[in-house]
């Protein structure tokens, strides 16, 4: 029992899990009932979110200042296709998807490009692509006339297996496990923490670090599209700005979830975690009745806090 609880210290999504409880706790108190039901659909739109945050901390954690501002763009760009092009038809989903996915590769491949090759700080470089992407948006937008949605998008985005369990969240956790196998049993996960951890020793150990950082951005560009193809199933097609709250919400998953900010460990459990204790404090402040930008304001202030906390430790 000891050793349990010893093992439990020492996980940094633990914080993120029991934050998740106390905010669920909380929202039952409040309300006056503790529903599953409720716990279920905030885990379900909890799960879109952990899904492009998996390719947020695939960034993050190769360290040096590493972040992926484009997301928001990709996801809504991806949104327009999968609807736009699809219109409604599972079978011109079979390209369509492919598509959006490649789309996502592209942008992160710039992404990468503008980092590596031009020497362009990460922040603005991702962000300097992710306005490129807004005005692609912006171009076909007057174009975009579908609000059908392909059926096999919407069974998975808001069906449930056996009527419980809802698709959307087998899908992130089948993502997390996924990527908690590479990071412990391959090495492009090792190399990924290596490169985190310090550029110049990973270099003299062999890895191919430029490689390893433009597949580490193309997996974000991926998952931020694949997310985006999915959020567009759940709200029934695509919108101008559909990717915004997702920018400030991925890189809050994944500190809150323990990934550290400077690169060398990912948590992709805790960002499943992480992912689950945003939608839940969101859904606390607008039972609250707390305005938008008051919500703006405390998701910021909580991430501040959680990456002083993190950068201290690190530091330490």
């Amino acid at each position: 029992m000891t050793a349990i609880l010893r093992g439990l210290r020492g996980a940094s999504w633990i914080w993120a899990a029991l934050g998740a409880l106390v905010m669920w706790l909380l929202l039952g108190f409040f309300a006056g009932r503790f529903n599953l039901e409720s716990l279920i659909a905030t885990s379900t739109t909890a799960a879109f979110l952990a899904i492009v945050a998996m390719g947020q901390m695939i960034v993050i954690t190769t360290g040096r200042g590493a972040i992926d501002l484009s997301i928001p763009g990709v996801i809504t760009l991806s949104a327009y296709l999968a609807t736009g092009m699809s219109l409604g038809s599972n079978a011109r989903l079979l390209w369509v998807f492919p598509l959006a996915l490649a789309m996502g590769a592209a942008v992160g491949a710039v992404n990468a490009l503008a980092v590596l090759l031009l020497r362009i700080p990460p922040i603005i470089a991702t962000l300097g692509v992710g306005y490129i992407v807004t005005t692609l948006i912006l171009v076909y937008n007057p174009h975009y006339r579908s609000t059908y949605v392909a059926s096999l998008l919407t069974h998975v985005a808001r069906d449930r297996l056996l009527g419980v369990v809802p698709l959307v969240v087998l899908v992130a956790l089948g993502l997390a496990a996924l990527l908690a196998w590479t990071f412990r049993a391959t090495a492009f996960g090792k190399s990924l923490a290596a490169l985190g951890q310090s550029l110049p020793a990973a270099r003299l150990s062999g890895i191919d670090v430029t490689l390893v950082q433009i597949i580490a951005y193309v997996v974000s560009g991926v998952l931020a599209a694949f997310g985006g193809v999915l959020i567009s199933a759940r709200v029934g097609g695509a919108f101008l700005g559909l990717g915004d709250p997702y920018l400030l919400e991925t890189v809050g998953s994944v500190v809150v979830g323990g990934t550290l900010i400077m690169g060398g460990r990912a948590v992709p459990v805790g960002t499943l975690f992480g992912s689950l204790f945003l939608v839940l404090l969101v859904t606390a402040m607008q039972v609250a009745g707390m305005r938008i930008g008051g919500q703006y304001v405390a998701e910021g202030a909580l991430i501040i806090a959680v990456l002083l906390l993190a950068t201290g430790r690190g530091a330490r």
